[in-house]
């Protein structure tokens, strides 16, 4: 029997054990989809820790601390969201184990969370020693892509070889000389038809659009990037025009119609032949744009228009003036294409270095392609992680059995109550390696009994077999499986500050409105007199 406080703080860990319980099914390569519908019933399907989580609305408010800890992994590295909750989780569970021993819960708690930080501090310190490899070359295509198969393969197991070649490709394509990475110059356009295979990489942008008028190809093309629409200038102020007669109701519009073939032959003479506007493309324009062949595309996002203007190198312009060169932008080709039977506008360079790639994905249903982009998003965070830190640590649970038993040796050392802590924190490390088994179908006790073995004898880099019928372990460094230094270590200190901070909470406090009965929601002046 519990007073209060200490029921909130079991409450609030019970919270987070189901929150890490739903995403434990999804961790690894075998892991289960999840079908969500999120509040607009919109459905994904998904084993993507980070998009279930943005799409279930999670109320409880411990249970959001474990939502932002995997939030922060996601933008500091763009991947082991997965890694954040399901740690966190078993921490808090072995935490519920301790509290439950005996002490008060704020004595047991400050002691929990003592040692918990200590082990923290700890395996930090452990894992540069368990650094198996580094990337050598990143502008090396068949080094990358081998790279990024393991966050590939999270998300797309099986098509991991392909997906990572063409992401690779991508990236090592705009990689600039500087190593400033970004990860918004990889864009993706889904396009619904043939199958994954079919995907490739272009370099330059393709949209989703058709042309406006006649011409749809254009070599060498100078491009003039209006973010007006391609109209006729109206004036701030309304005016009143008075016409006498049928010849001055002529030449009035005869006037508009020379002013807007003045202005398009301006455009047309400066040296443009494709006219990129970002608002509607009037009629009359349209036919002087075709009479002086000019290529018009219509791109209604601003975004869409500023990733086209980083493209091509152009600027985009508020009015219908002539460019001039700096102004104007640069391509190889823009054409309209049709993939399947949807009509694209594609801005190549046919070399390499530009700023933007894109990856155009293939696919027979939406939610597979939102699923693909979701592994290539990962896979270019990824290459993003290895700009800055090129340090990779051995994956399939291999690096979290080493750091179990290294701290687990290091509790045993520990005068004092938190050592209890310490072991646990060492315990939680097997969660990795036990969801990958049974997410596997593989018995987790023997394939844990079995790498502490074999870690036992000084092979560090021996992880889990996934493809493996029975359960068997081998080496990970062999065999190509590795994980970012930083996303682990980024990892278990958000997994950690996550736990922490849940059991630093002994009562939740709600803001709401008192209780009482609400005043009549009816007339303003209800109790006023009706004779005033």
């Amino acid at each position: 029997h519990y007073s209060g406080l200490e029921e909130a703080v079991y409450r609030n860990i019970q919270a987070c054990k189901e929150l890490a319980q739903t995403t434990r099914t999804a961790y690894g390569p075998n892991g289960m989809n999840k079908m969500v519908i999120n509040h607009l019933e919109k459905l994904f399907v998904t084993n993507d820790a980070a998009t279930i989580l943005r799409e279930l609305e999670v109320q409880h408010p411990a249970a959001k601390m474990l939502v932002m800890a995997s939030h922060m992994q996601e933008q500091e590295v763009g991947d082991g969201t997965n890694f954040v909750l399901v740690f966190a989780g078993v921490l808090l569970e072995l935490a519920e184990d301790l509290l439950r021993m005996g002490l008060s819960v704020s004595e047991a708690s400050f002691i929990v969370i003592e040692g918990y930080e200590k082990a923290c501090k700890k395996a930090l310190e452990i894992l540069p020693d368990l650094v198996c490899s580094s990337a050598k070359n990143l502008r090396d295509v068949e080094e990358v892509t081998s790279l990024l198969h393991t966050s590939v393969m999270s998300k797309q197991y099986g098509n991991e070889h392909f997906l990572a070649k063409l992401i690779a490709q991508a990236c090592v394509s705009i990689l600039p000389d500087s190593g400033h990475f970004n990860v918004d110059n990889i864009r993706v356009c889904k396009i619904v038809g043939a199958g994954i295979s079919a995907s490739s990489v272009l370099h330059g942008m393709v949209f989703k659009k058709e042309t406006e008028g006649d011409v749809t190809s254009v070599k060498d093309a100078k491009i003039a990037v209006y973010s007006c629409p391609f109209d006729g200038m109206i004036t701030e102020t309304k005016g009143t025009v008075l016409i006498k007669n049928a010849e001055e109701l002529m030449n009035f519009s005869k006037g508009e119609e020379n002013l807007m073939e003045l202005q398009v032959k301006a455009i047309a003479d400066s040296g443009a032949n494709v006219v990129v506007t970002g608002g509607k493309v009037a009629d009359m324009a349209l036919h002087y744009a075709n009479k002086y062949n000019l290529m018009i595309v219509r791109l209604n996002s601003k975004w869409d228009l500023r990733r086209l203007c980083k493209t091509v190198g152009a600027t985009a312009l508020p009015r219908l003036t002539p460019p001039t060169l700096e102004e104007m932008g640069h391509c190889d080709s823009v054409y309209l294409s049709e993939v399947g039977d949807t009509q694209v506008v594609v801005f190549k360079h046919e070399k390499e270095d530009g700023a933007i790639s894109t990856i155009l994905i293939r696919g027979s249903t939406d939610n597979l392609m939102d699923d693909i982009e979701r592994a290539v998003d990962d896979g270019v965070n990824t290459f993003k992680v290895l700009t800055r830190d090129k340090r990779l640590v051995p994956g399939g649970g291999a690096t979290e059995i080493e750091l179990a038993k290294q701290i687990t040796s290091y509790g045993e050392t520990c005068p004092g109550l938190d050592q209890y802590a310490i072991k646990k924190f060492a315990e939680a490390f097997e969660a990795i390696p036990r969801a990958l088994a049974e997410n596997s179908g593989v018995k987790a006790n023997e394939v844990i009994s079995k790498l502490y073995a074999v870690h036992q004898e000084g092979n560090k880099n021996v992880g889990f077999d996934i493809e493996a019928e029975a359960a068997a372990v081998k080496d990970m460094l062999e065999a190509g499986i590795l994980d970012t230094y930083l996303g682990k270590s980024w990892g278990i200190k958000l997994a950690t500050n996550a736990a922490v901070t849940v059991l630093r909470v002994d009562q939740i406090i709600m803001a709401k409105p008192a209780g009482g009965p609400k005043p009549p929601s009816g007339k303003k002046d209800w109790d006023e007199d009706q004779n005033d």
